[in-house]
């Protein structure tokens, strides 16, 4: 696994992107890393996917304060993130898990 957790996460989000695009036409999520939370004094990285047709969002966290776990909610688009993420290490993440949260959340 990489040294960049964000790099890791990155790419495996990628990954996903391209399995589901070739098995759910239907699904086109956009993943987007934003950097909101660190330009303003929270240090973490926030990665997004995003649904456009069905407006859901799946948030995923990497804070510093937790090295090695990644944060993740499934909310909407239109929700502002919340407090109640579940976490799980970023080694226990796959690209199937990925995969399989897209295609159940957002199909």
């Amino acid at each position: 696994m990489s040294e960049d957790p964000l790099k890791t996460l990155s790419d495996m989000a990628s990954d996903a992107h391209a399995k589901i695009q070739a098995a759910h036409e239907h699904i086109n999520p956009v993943v987007e890393v934003r950097r909101g939370m660190r330009d303003s004094g929270i240090p973490a990285d926030v990665m997004t996917i995003d649904c456009l047709r069905t407006r859901r969002r799946i948030t995923l966290i990497l804070h510093d304060e937790q090295p090695g776990n990644v944060l993740y909610q499934f909310i909407t688009i239109d929700e502002e993130v919340g407090n109640n993420f579940q976490a799980m290490a970023l080694s226990d993440l796959s690209v199937n898990t990925l995969f399989d949260w897209i295609q159940d959340y957002f199909g």
